[in-house]
């Protein structure tokens, strides 16, 4: 799996700059729990073995490559994905996890992988909004506790849905551990986000 030629490709298929940094902060949300749960030893199914946090990274960064593609037909969100990733080569289970991602579709989610992408794709726009009302409009500007905050004003980044942020306590995390967690993956890469 190499990151540079998804990268590449996300770059071919998406054009607005917010768009890729958002690709990018579920990118790095995604890795940051991958390896966070991999230390755990944590799995929903009881078996052994660990995640590919690479392959999770990779599901992050291509989560909306049919977002500008499909801006005015949002039902195709994500199936549009699954089409061009298929004809890239791109494994099952990445394709799979970004379908399922778009809950318009009704697809169950399986993994650990599923819910976390399903989980993170909305925490980074709480993350991003909650930075950029700070004066300093940096993330190290905010804490778990300042987004948790943020969460609970419902109208505060209310495109940001919160019932899929909830998700996160199917693999273990209370919403303060999953704001820290998604933070702190966040954090690496604050100056390619800008933040």
């Amino acid at each position: 799996m190499d990151r540079n030629l998804a990268f590449d490709l996300l770059k071919r298929k998406v054009k607005n700059k917010n768009l890729i940094k958002h690709s990018l902060a579920v990118e790095a949300i995604m890795k940051e729990i991958a390896g966070d749960l991999n230390v755990k030893g944590f799995s929903i199914k009881g078996k052994e073995g660990r995640f590919d946090e690479d392959v999770w990274a990779i599901t992050g960064l291509l989560h909306d490559i049919d977002y500008e593609e499909t801006a005015d037909d949002p039902l195709n969100h994500s199936l549009v994905s699954a089409e061009i990733l298929k004809e890239e080569g791109y494994d099952d289970e990445i394709i799979y996890s970004i379908k399922a991602h778009n809950d318009v579709h009704g697809i169950p989610l399986k993994s650990e992988m599923d819910i976390a992408l399903f989980s993170c794709d909305p925490v980074s726009g709480l993350i991003v909004a909650s930075a950029l009302i700070k004066p300093e409009k940096s993330l190290f500007a905010i804490d778990a506790e300042f987004v948790m905050n943020r969460y609970k004003e419902k109208s505060f980044a209310k495109g940001a849905n919160r019932n899929a942020m909830l998700s996160s306590e199917k693999l273990g995390y209370s919403l303060q551990e999953f704001f820290e967690i998604s933070l702190k993956g966040m954090l690496k890469i604050s100056r390619e986000l800008g933040l």
